[in-house]
């Protein structure tokens, strides 16, 4: 018998996303189901969008005004506990997630076991809680509660500001844009041979039509535990 044909997946994120926290979740549930090799890609979303002359919703008022009612609607389709915070453009500008995803790109290299849980502890400190995700005693509480060892969470922390995460973080970013990123998530699907190239968590019906395969809404099984 041949064996089935799996699909590689790469989801290129950035915490500062709540539209990458979306995709992610489905991403995640579809693993299962779907003949699906899923690759997290953490990366900085504020290159890319320097890189490539993108702005930020908060920069476009009406584009901003919008997504606050658009990120309710998505978080209720997606059963994703979001929540609207204060003072976004303080805390996705100004504050940013640099060190965030420098924390995430060591535990993917040394603890990648533990990059999916760590990413949504990440979110929902951020997007649920209206939490600090900068300094380093709040990033070791979000992997802790991600049952992170305290041995390794150090380890990682230590690593954020080594050369190699640095760099590691950087060909991430560079490779989405090579890809044709210009925000966040991205995601890129490698079908026979080739890469297609998907922007935003609205796309999973056409992604499952390119992988042959069948979108049945944001939980295709029993509803993940947020």
């Amino acid at each position: 018998m041949a064996a089935l044909v799996r699909t590689k997946v790469e989801l290129f994120y950035d915490v500062v996303s709540p539209y990458s926290w979306f995709g992610f979740e489905a991403l995640c549930r579809y693993r299962p189901h779907w003949k699906m090799d899923l690759v997290l890609r953490p990366f900085f979303l504020g290159g890319v969008m320097k890189e490539t002359g993108n702005r930020p919703p908060m920069m476009v008022p009406s584009k901003g005004l919008y997504m606050q009612k658009d990120l309710l609607r998505n978080a209720a389709y997606f059963g994703v506990p979001l929540k609207l915070i204060e003072d976004p453009f303080h805390v996705m500008i100004e504050k940013g997630t640099i060190k965030a995803q420098r924390f995430l790109t060591a535990i993917g290299e040394k603890h990648p076991e533990h990059l999916e849980g760590v990413s949504r502890e990440l979110w929902k400190r951020i997007w649920s809680r209206g939490e600090d995700i900068v300094e380093d005693k709040n990033l070791h509480l979000a992997a802790k509660a991600a049952n992170m060892e305290d041995v390794h969470i150090q380890e990682c922390l230590k690593l954020m500001n080594d050369s190699s995460v640095k760099l590691a973080l950087k060909k991430s970013t560079e490779d989405a844009i090579e890809y044709g990123a210009f925000g966040a998530p991205t995601i890129i699907v490698h079908s026979k041979g080739h890469q297609e190239m998907f922007f935003g968590s609205d796309r999973f019906p056409i992604i499952a039509q390119l992988m042959n395969e069948e979108w049945k809404g944001p939980s295709p099984g029993p509803k993940n535990s947020l």
